[in-house]
């Protein structure tokens, strides 16, 4: 699925706005996320770090449970963003999570200036763990 330099300029900009609602006083490294569904709603989410670290949750992993706790199905892009020079990519358990709800799923990867890559999620998790 193609997304439009429109769509991707959208949900950059939303997603450095959810970082600005990270909690992140351990590892000082705010994480934003911006989903777009089927039916053009967008969600974010943040980090969320905890003392006890396994009890933390990612942006990516935030945004999608906001959306689906909403009723919003059919994952359509996935933008994560930080406020370094990196641009980062989703973790391991994100990319898991992602991967469950959209094989395909663009992953627009970015970092504090909006300089960006995208990527499938197939792309990022070439052999993810099915029940198929």
């Amino acid at each position: 699925m193609q997304l439009t330099d429109s769509e991707i300029a959208t949900l950059i900009a939303e997603a450095q706005q959810a970082m600005a609602q990270a909690h992140a006083p351990y590892s000082k490294f705010t994480v934003g996320c911006a989903i777009l569904m089927d039916d053009g709603t967008i969600h974010r989410g943040a980090n969320v770090e905890n003392a006890s670290f396994g009890a933390t949750i990612c942006a990516e992993r935030s945004a999608i449970s906001s959306a689906l706790s909403q009723g919003h199905r059919g994952l359509k892009a996935v933008c994560v963003t930080n406020a370094s020079e990196t641009k980062i990519t989703p973790c391991g358990i994100c990319r898991q999570v992602i991967y469950e709800f959209n094989r395909d799923v663009p992953v627009i990867c970015t970092n504090q200036r909006g300089d960006h890559m995208v990527l499938t999620i197939s792309e990022l998790l070439p052999h993810a763990f099915t029940l198929d």
